[in-house]
């Protein structure tokens, strides 16, 4: 077969792809507000978009986690700002990314009023945890490092996102609370403000131990703990006298 035979139709193969794969693209999907939705565009909007999530990671490792941990900033601050940062990313992202596929405000304006109408219908707790989480940086009633109890769940905050709140408990168990929750319940920060707080532990002793004794080894173990404060001191209280022990509380 003649060479020029075999390029010829290699080049008649490639343009056929070609005509196959515009067809594709161009292909529409549907329309918002008189602006036709093609394959390209959507693939468009995908990347443009998956473009600022790995902006806003650099921005929040780099950039911000850089610079702000040379500065006198809290952590829980240091990790409000760090969050609050993403948020923006993500928004500016998503409207670039409407705008390079040719959906003016206006396209944006019918979506949005589509999703509000699919909010009335069942998206009522993504809603409000979104909204509480918000609360959650920017008024700061719990922050990261914070022990709390909310409902049965104790523990530490280890972070606080979009829909939820991760706490680690004394187990090292990881419980997942959605953040509407600290907003609507009662919840305890056992460290808010101020990292000091008053334990009684309660301890039955038998009534035949040396009671001089009890309290000496309740006073020691206090005294030997560094996380312990040493004014006020610790005290051993009797509190009452049980069926078959002494009720005695270690205060600290």
């Amino acid at each position: 077969m003649p060479k020029g035979v075999t390029v010829v139709g290699l080049n008649s193969s490639l343009s056929d792809i070609w005509e196959a794969l515009n067809v594709i693209f161009r292909f529409q999907l549907f329309e918002i507000n008189q602006t036709p939705v093609t394959v390209s565009s959507i693939l468009m909007f995908v990347i443009v978009f998956l473009l600022f999530i790995l902006a806003s990671r650099i921005l929040n490792k780099v950039v911000l986690k850089g610079i702000l941990s040379r500065m006198e900033i809290e952590k829980s601050q240091r990790y409000t700002i760090i969050r609050i940062g993403h948020y923006i990313v993500m928004i500016i992202g998503a409207i670039v990314a409407f705008q390079f596929i040719g959906i003016d405000l206006g396209g944006l304006a019918v979506i949005f009023g589509l999703l509000s109408v699919g909010i009335g219908f069942g998206l009522q707790n993504v809603t409000s945890n979104f909204i509480a989480g918000l609360i959650l940086l920017f008024e700061q009633p719990i922050k990261i490092g914070d022990r709390v109890t909310v409902g049965d769940t104790e523990g530490d905050v280890l972070a606080i996102n979009m829909r939820s709140t991760t706490i680690t408990t004394l187990n090292n168990i990881s419980i997942i609370v959605p953040n509407s929750q600290f907003i609507s319940e009662r919840v305890t920060n056992w460290s808010h403000g101020d990292p000091k707080i008053r334990l009684d532990i309660e301890v039955g002793v038998s009534y035949n131990s040396d009671l001089d004794l009890v309290i000496k080894s309740l006073t020691d173990v206090a005294v030997e703990n560094p996380d312990i404060m040493a004014d006020p001191k610790p005290d051993v209280l009797l509190k009452s006298f049980g069926d078959s022990s002494w009720e005695m509380s270690l205060r600290v």
